[in-house]
């Protein structure tokens, strides 16, 4: 099946801004997927208290795996972070979280709640097919992401504004890509990246 391709087309140093951006995009998806990918790396224990409130049933884990004191392999990925003692989360940042919701449920909230870690929401689901940039909608790649704190969608290093990328498919749609950085009053801000 292969990755997506992800073109950066809006990138700013305001959250609400970028979040506002890719709802833009998101309404132009021909077809939504019936979730919405909410990830997040929390570097501070106010972080990871802010963002459990918002995603109460979802399961935090260590953001690099962690090798068992004991010597059997890797340690337990998750972590109860609503019963432990802050000097006890201390030492266990950075948390990570990875969680599915319906769309327009939780969103907004996650918004509001994000920290200084990189953190992303995937909107997956298909373009139209554009007779005009010969482009053909993909289910399987297609969708919009924001990247809070970063500029790479692989948060390969954290950065002080927020990235609004297009999916396409795996061959890449520059085109349509451009188009769509075009209806943002914008331009395509760099290479493609290896997406979803």
């Amino acid at each position: 099946m292969g990755n997506s391709r992800a073109y950066p087309v809006f990138r700013s140093t305001d959250v609400v801004e970028a979040w506002t951006q890719a709802l833009r995009l998101n309404a132009l998806l021909e077809e939504h997927d019936d979730e919405v990918a909410l990830m997040a790396e929390l570097v501070t224990v106010e972080d990871v208290h802010m963002m459990a409130a918002v995603l109460p049933s979802a399961e935090f884990s260590h953001h690099r795996a962690r090798v068992d004191t004991t010597g059997r392999g890797f340690a337990q990925a998750g972590l109860d972070i609503v019963k432990v003692e802050d000097s006890l989360l201390e030492p266990e940042l950075p948390v990570s979280v990875l969680h599915y919701v319906p769309p327009d449920t939780v969103e907004d909230e996650f918004v509001r709640a994000l920290g200084r870690g990189i953190a992303s929401i995937g909107l997956s689901g298909r373009w139209p097919d554009d007779a005009e940039t010969d482009s053909v909608g993909a289910a399987a790649y297609d969708g919009v992401e924001v990247v809070f704190n970063g500029d790479d969608v692989n948060w390969s290093e954290p950065a002080g504004h927020h990235t609004v990328f297009v999916h396409v498919d795996k061959w890449g749609d520059l085109p349509r890509a451009e188009k769509l950085a075009a209806f943002l009053g914008g331009t395509v801000l760099g290479d493609a990246q290896h997406g979803w």
